[in-house]
């Protein structure tokens, strides 16, 4: 099995199974907060684009809500 290298996609620290795909395109900068629905589904939750070098903590909050709304639907 290869791994995704960290440059594209990485695990939060102190977060359960939150994880930041990293894309540029040009000089921009985006991040998506996904997580994985039993090994199997990449789940997709928010976006956006980085201008700053800390990842803003709404956004991150953001993403462990609609994780949360998404796994007490099933």
């Amino acid at each position: 099995m290869q791994r995704v290298p960290e440059t594209y996609l990485k695990h939060l620290e102190n977060t359960d199974g939150l994880y930041e795909i990293r894309v540029q395109f040009g000089s921009d900068i985006f991040r998506i907060f996904c997580f994985f629905d039993q090994g199997q589904l990449v789940v997709l939750v928010n976006g956006f684009q980085k201008k700053t070098q800390k990842t803003p903590k709404q956004e991150i909050e953001l993403a462990l809500k609609l994780k949360a709304e998404y796994e007490s639907t099933k």
